[in-house]
């Protein structure tokens, strides 16, 4: 079986503010949940920061990786390839670099599909995420994301 599924959320209390991840990773019968908060951080990184951290945990490379979630950030970044282009100009004026550029690298490891999810909407495993992520963000074991920048905000950045 060479098929994972992962669903992922980001979350961030104000933006920027505190923040949080959360992701579920299914494999066959195997279920396993990670989450991680943050200060200081945007809404935008941990969504993207949520797909690292599960991409991370793949011991092997070569898989079917589909990735649930609700972040257009994300899906529209790779799905419509702007990211790729970003690469081409240095990531120039774009935010998140530093995330992007730890994405790609686990990115070409594996074929991975991003499915965009409506939020807090009937999907029982993006609600899952969300309720990870913002335990995470309240939570009292926050590190700190030394990738954020003043400035950075939730906005759409289109390729």
């Amino acid at each position: 079986m060479s098929q994972l599924t992962i669903y992922t959320d980001g979350a961030a209390r104000g933006n920027p503010g505190n923040g949080g991840y959360g992701a579920v990773l299914h494999w066959g019968s195997t279920i396993k949940e990670i989450s991680q908060g943050y200060r200081h951080t945007t809404n935008n990184r941990m969504e993207l920061m949520a797909v690292i951290a599960a991409l991370q945990l793949l011991k092997r490379d070569g898989l079917d990786v589909t990735i649930y979630t609700d972040s257009a950030y994300v899906v529209n970044s790779v799905e419509k390839k702007w990211v790729f282009g970003w690469v081409k100009t240095g990531f120039k004026g774009k935010k998140n670099a530093d995330l992007w550029q730890q994405f790609l690298e686990l990115y070409k490891k594996n074929k991975i599909k991003f499915v965009w999810v409506k939020g807090h909407a009937d999907n029982k495993w993006n609600n899952r995420c969300d309720i990870l992520a913002t335990a995470a963000a309240d939570g009292g074991h926050l590190l700190e994301d030394t990738g954020y920048k003043p400035g950075d905000t939730n906005e759409l950045q289109p390729g």
